[in-house]
């Protein structure tokens, strides 16, 4: 899929119909993911443009992970794919938030857990803690041999 180039105005850009997604300089979006049944946050990941195509073209969610360098399509190995029921764009066209139904175990992290946001920050006597809060949906050292 090829993607339109840079509207020519501000307006243009803002307003307009033309999807024209402006990739940083290592030539990725940031894809922020939520959950259609709740509108929990699941994830933040990376698409490159062919994992852009890929998901809009297939409508199952793929990504460019930064770590391997590589293209992944999410819930692959695990069976927990993640379906878009819905993809926006924000007012500059330089992120995307995608709106998905997981498959599988319903988890998303690769920690085995739904979210990978299962952690809150408190301030404890002047000192930032992490505080687990949710268990695994299943065993990643089983999923991930």
């Amino acid at each position: 899929m090829k993607f339109a180039l840079p509207p020519p105005s501000k307006a243009a850009l803002e307003e307009g119909a033309v999807f024209a997604p402006r990739f940083d300089a290592s030539g990725l979006l940031t894809a922020v993911v939520t959950d259609a049944k709740d509108g929990a946050v699941l994830m933040v990941a990376h698409m490159n443009a062919e994992a852009l195509s890929l998901s809009i073209e297939t409508g199952i969610a793929h990504y460019w992970s930064r770590s391997r360098k590589s293209l992944w399509k999410k819930g692959e190995t695990s069976g927990n794919l993640q379906q878009i029921v819905e993809m926006r764009t924000d007012c500059d066209q330089d992120a995307v938030v995608l709106t998905v139904n997981v498959s599988g175990h319903d988890a998303t992290c690769h920690t085995g857990r739904r979210s990978c946001f299962y952690r809150r920050i408190e301030n404890s006597d002047g000192e930032a803690r992490l505080v687990i809060e949710s268990e695994p949906k299943f065993d990643p050292a089983d999923i991930y041999r």
